[in-house]
């Protein structure tokens, strides 16, 4: 399952979800695509694709016209989806969807043999310049820029990292975590090493020691990553990454042979890119993962969701569901355990971070096909909800509402957002925040990124508890890529709920 949060209005919450899979989905044969595995296999695939609408929980079947299975996006700087590879007639395929109000009637736009290569289990992020990098693939040591050079020879770029960095038929390195920089150069990390990448020139800037361990963290050693929060309020800006969970070497060989399924990796590891001398600090989850997926909260902590505790990614490897999410506190370096959910979230599950603060779950299928009974993980196509703490009613005196907030914040500007808040404690425990939409897939949510504006004052205004914020639009397209964002307001550690922004 992929799962992307839509820019709309307001706080819309509409949710992009594909599935791909054997299966008896409820929506309309005009709105799946039908495809065969092999010309001799006579079970048929189905892909679909649906407008989820959070809270009147409805949703609308899209058309789906290639095969999405295992793709990656991202979305364009005017809110348009671009959705880009997947398998047999859609490896080469760029999908777009434009959000259309509230008419109902937009649809994908496919564009069939668009890509320069093959994509099946790529990587794409969005630019600076709002172009798209998508980085390799199955047997694609490769990168391409969305949208082309306007040459039919156009055939991409060399990448040698992703060929020295595969385990043979393992690989170990699809889905690699990729982020785009404050330099404006991207960090890459795939199987067990990482680089800072300058795609411009297709040359290495900078690599950094193997992570610790020797276990793989990529597919289908899924492990996860995010991208520490960028903060402007500060006078060096840091980058810094996280990579949790994951896999040993021999797990996907050993569950592929049914030899049986090697306990999942329980360390994290913390590395400060613009250090002079970086090294991995090295952390223990309180549970063992792999196929966990990372998320950014509004108030900078990590949820940790989903995933096994024993196998690898792939059909029938993985056993023992992690059905307890953690929230990681980066300043403490604190691991808490969450509540249980009652659903076993395993291979193919996904997650997204909604406006109200609440996190989007969904999805599970560890079959070839879809398989709902006398198995002993059912394919699972429910969502859920999950509260963070954060959303306690206890908080709710502390809690700020925003009433009013500039739509469009343009670079190094000066923007205003006006809120109401019961109890207001002080300027130093308040933050102005905005998060970018993520397209989440195979334990990777591509594209996230949270930046921490400047704030310059807060104004009291007649109104009783209501107030004034003066902040500074991001200070580069490096830092924050033009497009649509969800600006959150923090207090004490409480968000507001999210409202969308467009930077440009």
């Amino acid at each position: 399952m992929e799962l992307c949060r839509r820019p709309f209005d307001v706080l819309e919450a509409r949710v992009l979800v594909v599935t791909t899979s054997c299966s008896a989905f409820s929506s309309s044969p005009r709105h799946h695509r039908s495809f065969s595995s092999s010309p001799r296999n006579h079970r048929s695939f189905s892909a679909h694709s649906v407008l989820y609408d959070v809270v009147s929980n409805t949703y609308r079947a899209l058309k789906v016209q290639t095969d999405t299975w295992c793709s990656s996006g991202s979305v364009l700087p005017n809110g348009t989806l671009v959705q880009t590879g997947g398998y047999n007639d859609g490896e080469r395929a760029a999908r777009m969807f434009t959000p259309c109000g509230y008419s109902e009637t937009c649809d994908w736009i496919e564009f069939p043999q668009y890509l320069a290569q093959r994509r099946w289990y790529a990587t794409n992020q969005i630019l600076p310049d709002g172009r798209i990098i998508v980085v390799g693939g199955r047997r694609q040591f490769n990168f391409e820029i969305f949208p082309r050079p306007d040459s039919h020879r156009y055939r991409g770029s060399r990448f040698d990292f992703l060929r020295e960095t595969t385990d043979g038929s393992s690989e170990n390195n699809l889905y690699p975590f990729l982020y785009l920089l404050p330099d404006g150069n991207l960090f890459v990390f795939a199987n067990t090493r990482s680089i800072v990448f300058d795609y411009k020139r297709n040359r290495i800037v900078r690599e950094f020691p193997e992570i610790p361990g020797g276990d793989p963290r990529n597919y289908p050693s899924s492990g996860s990553s995010i991208l520490f929060p960028l903060d402007e309020s500060k006078n060096i800006m840091e980058a810094e990454i996280m990579v949790c969970g994951g896999a040993p070497k021999d797990a996907f060989p050993r569950a592929k042979s049914q030899q049986g399924f090697t306990r999942a990796t329980s360390t994290c590891g913390r590395l400060r890119l613009t250090s002079p001398n970086p090294i991995w600090e090295m952390e223990t989850m309180p549970l063992p993962r792999v196929m966990g997926d990372m998320l950014l909260l509004p108030t900078g902590d990590i949820i940790i969701v989903n995933g096994a505790g024993a196998g690898t990614a792939g059909w029938e490897n993985a056993r023992d569901p992690v059905t307890r999410p953690v929230i990681y506190h980066p300043f403490d370096r604190r691991f808490s355990i969450m509540s249980t959910s009652s659903r076993s979230r395993m291979y193919h599950s996904s997650a997204v971070l909604l406006p109200d603060g609440r996190v989007l779950v969904g999805g599970s299928n560890p079959h070839i096909y879809y398989n709902f009974t006398n198995v002993e993980y059912p394919t699972e196509l429910s969502l859920e909800a999950y509260s963070p703490p954060y959303l306690s009613f206890t908080s709710d005196s502390i809690r700020p509402h925003i009433l009013t907030n500039d739509k469009v914040i343009s670079y190094k500007r000066l923007f205003n957002v006006n809120f109401s808040i019961p109890q207001f404690l002080t300027i130093d425990l308040l933050s102005v925040r905005i998060v970018a939409p993520s397209f989440t897939t195979h334990s990777f949510a591509m594209n996230q990124r949270m930046v921490i504006l400047k704030l310059l004052s807060v104004t009291h205004e007649d109104l009783t508890n209501s107030y004034k914020i003066d902040a500074l639009g991001p200070s580069t397209a490096e830092i924050a890529p033009p497009g649509y964002y969800m600006i959150f307001l923090v207090h004490a550690g409480i968000p507001s709920s999210g409202f969308w922004v467009q930077i440009e």
